[in-house]
């Protein structure tokens, strides 16, 4: 039987396989924790990361998906400040709803597009 750990790792790589940042057009990435979410803006052909953003010292009562849209906004003003207009995104092996679609849509709605 397969966990869901293994069953996310197996969708990672699939994806990519298929998804690769440029300077042109960077890779975001998203990674989340029972209680955190974090997303990073990376050029792969340089091994770098260009913008970064989590919820680590966001303070106050909010849900968890409140407080995957922030990071969405703030990484995309970060992304912006460093004169990145679009991205592909990698889900990281996560479906994409709940927190993953907020993060993703609040970062379009900053400017991204992807």
């Amino acid at each position: 039987m397969v966990t869901k750990f293994e069953r996310r790792l197996k969708i990672k790589r699939s994806i990519r396989g298929r998804v690769s940042g440029t300077a042109e057009r960077p890779r975001l990435t998203v990674f989340r924790s029972n209680r955190q979410i974090y997303a990073q803006v990376i050029n792969d052909e340089e091994g770098k990361t260009i913008a970064n953003a989590s919820s680590l010292k966001m303070t106050g009562k909010a849900t968890k998906k409140e407080l995957a849209a922030k990071v969405g906004e703030l990484i995309a003003q970060n992304a912006q400040e460093a004169g990145i207009q679009s991205v592909v995104f990698d889900r990281n092996g996560y479906l994409y709803h709940g927190r993953i679609k907020e993060l993703a849509d609040a970062a379009r709605n900053g400017g991204l597009k992807f």
